[in-house]
């Protein structure tokens, strides 16, 4: 018999007990790295991409430069998505569809005891329920690009078979959620089965009677009592007025996040943009009020003279009160009486915390109790950039608030008296020329693919003969285009200077935020209004892939 060896088993088990040691240390180390990770990692903003992403994305570059262009800068109401973080406050209205006429249709003609004949429709009732359904089948029938969201009562027109209408609205191709108003005249006739009809509908906002009244605020040049000045407009429906801190103690209870003035002042609006975002989304990320300085430097690339413009008002380009209901600001200048009022009548000071240099991130200060965080921006570009607050380790931290910036409605209004004067109904070509049409260098078949005589061979073929066609261009002479009157109806931004001249609400409600002193309906503006129309024309022909073979932004960008 063989004999065994009375030392293999210690050995073995010994061997297999060191094994197992080893694999659990290995399974216990890789759970400790696991949760780390889970712990530490900041995921990308679900809203829009990432930091970088969006960093190409709105300025086209990707260093701590800008580039200098002339076009309208994207806004929070150009990027809303189905998750975004914006709620629409008229989700509880429900829009005006063939259905909801229908039920009223049905109500009306339980309420409604039936004639014998037509009598009682000889002359025409305005506030009787069936004009309005007749105006809301007409509209619904007419206008397929609008949303519908309430009427008003009808009142009388001029004469008595006339009646003058009010609604709200909102274009299905305006992503904010935003209402306009208008107000027409119909002219009515009886119609089968005692029924109205409309023989003629009025334009944009001829229904004068139904127009709402707007508040009147009398104010001079100087903020004096002047008798002669003419009273000042404000629109009742805009709400962009200073939000106060009031009391002491409030102002003392409060958390502020303050930038000093970097050099992005008097830079273009995509790079002003980039940066106060990313300082309103740090005051968010440190649950702090974002003190805001409403002064903008316009760049001197949206100015015929060249020459940057300061002293504007952030409220000429943005919704303001859209603003204040998503965000927690408070205006510099409020603040810093504030601030000097509590220093003066108190022996302790207000704690701040002053912040000299953007590598100071913003994880590093989540923790700090000061009352005031004050972010100075005191070296060279682009050192002395906002946005580079943002930028590293930040970038996975801070989510820069896009829905919270959207265009300012007085502009949007405008786009909307122009789009209602066409009733919606329009096409639109965009033509690009100015410098680039110049440089031929870049752009070498530009100004001839431009040329009246080539814009006339190319939109013919893309765009229905006598259709409305709006042109939104940079190009200066009005008269360039007159070769295409000869086959469409053409409009141009100037052709509504009114919207904005010294009579025009606009000028009123600006001037009112300007101290009694008009305001110029300066290049951007511009760009904002040709812009957003171009956007809303059925069919939209753009000057590169369509008009010209030259890219965008030069030779071989393509």
């Amino acid at each position: 018999m063989k004999e065994t060896n009375p030392g293999a088993d210690p050995i073995g088990q010994n061997l297999i007990k060191l094994i197992s040691n080893v694999c659990f240390s290995v399974f216990v180390f890789s759970v400790l790295i696991f949760t780390v990770i889970a712990i530490t990692y900041q995921p990308p903003d679900p809203w829009l991409e990432s930091a970088p992403a969006l960093t190409k994305l709105f300025t086209q570059t990707e260093n701590a430069t800008f580039k200098i262009d002339d076009t309208v800068a994207k806004t929070g109401e150009d990027l809303q998505t189905e998750i975004a973080r914006a709620v629409s406050p008229t989700a509880d209205i429900k829009p005006i569809t063939e259905e909801v006429i229908e039920k009223e249709e049905v109500e009306v003609s339980n309420m409604t005891l039936k004639a014998s004949g037509c009598e009682d429709l000889e002359v025409v009732n305005c506030s009787d329920p069936r004009v309005l359904i007749t105006v809301e089948k007409f509209n619904l029938r007419l206008f397929k690009s609008i949303v519908f969201l309430d009427y008003q009562t009808p009142v009388n027109g001029s004469k008595q078979d006339e009646c003058d209408v009010s609604w709200r609205f909102r274009n299905k191709k305006e992503k904010s959620w935003r209402k306009y108003r208008d107000f027409r005249r119909f002219k009515f006739a009886i119609g089968e089965n005692c029924s109205y009809k409309i023989v003629h509908a009025g334009g944009w906002h001829s229904g004068i009677n139904a127009r709402r009244m707007r508040i009147r605020v009398n104010s001079t040049r100087s903020g004096g009592n002047n008798p002669r000045a003419a009273p000042l407009v404000r629109d009742d429906e805009i709400n962009d007025t200073i939000p106060s801190l009031g009391s002491e103690t409030n102002f003392r209870k409060g958390k502020y996040l303050y930038y000093s003035r970097g050099g992005d002042y008097c830079k273009g609006m995509n790079h002003y943009m980039w940066s106060f975002l990313c300082g309103l989304g740090e005051a968010m990320y440190l649950n702090r009020t974002f003190v805001m300085d409403l002064s903008v430097c316009l760049a001197g690339n949206y100015n015929p003279d060249g020459k940057d413009q300061e002293g504007k008002d952030f409220r000429f380009y943005f919704d303001f009160e859209h603003l204040k209901e998503e965000a927690s600001i408070v205006e510099e200048g409020e603040f810093l009486r504030d601030w000097k009022k509590w220093d003066r009548s108190h022996k302790k000071k207000v704690p701040v915390k002053k912040v000299v240099t953007h590598k100071m991130t913003p994880m590093q200060l989540r923790k700090d109790k000061s009352t005031i965080i004050w972010r100075q921006f005191d070296g060279q570009e682009p050192e002395n950039y906002w946005y580079r607050v943002c930028e590293g380790q930040a970038a996975k931290y801070i989510q820069r608030p896009w829905y919270a910036l959207w265009k300012s409605k007085r502009l949007m209004n405008i786009v909307t008296d122009i789009s209602g004067r066409m009733d919606w109904d329009f096409d639109a070509v965009h033509v690009i020329r100015g410098e680039k049409a110049q440089n031929k260098v870049l752009w070498p078949h530009l100004d001839a693919d431009t040329s009246p005589d080539a814009l006339v061979a190319k939109l013919q073929g893309m765009i229905q003969p006598w259709r409305n066609l709006y042109i939104a261009t940079n190009e200066p002479f009005y008269n360039y285009f007159d070769k295409l009157r000869s086959h469409f109806k053409v409009h141009l931004l100037d052709d509504y200077k009114e919207l904005w001249g010294n009579t025009s609400d606009w000028y009123n409600e600006t001037m009112l935020l300007n101290s009694g002193r008009p305001v110029e309906f300066d290049g951007y503006m511009r760009v904002a209004v040709d812009t957003e129309v171009l956007y809303r024309g059925k069919t939209r022909v753009e000057t590169f892939y369509n008009l010209t073979s030259d890219c965008k932004d030069g030779i071989n960008t393509c």
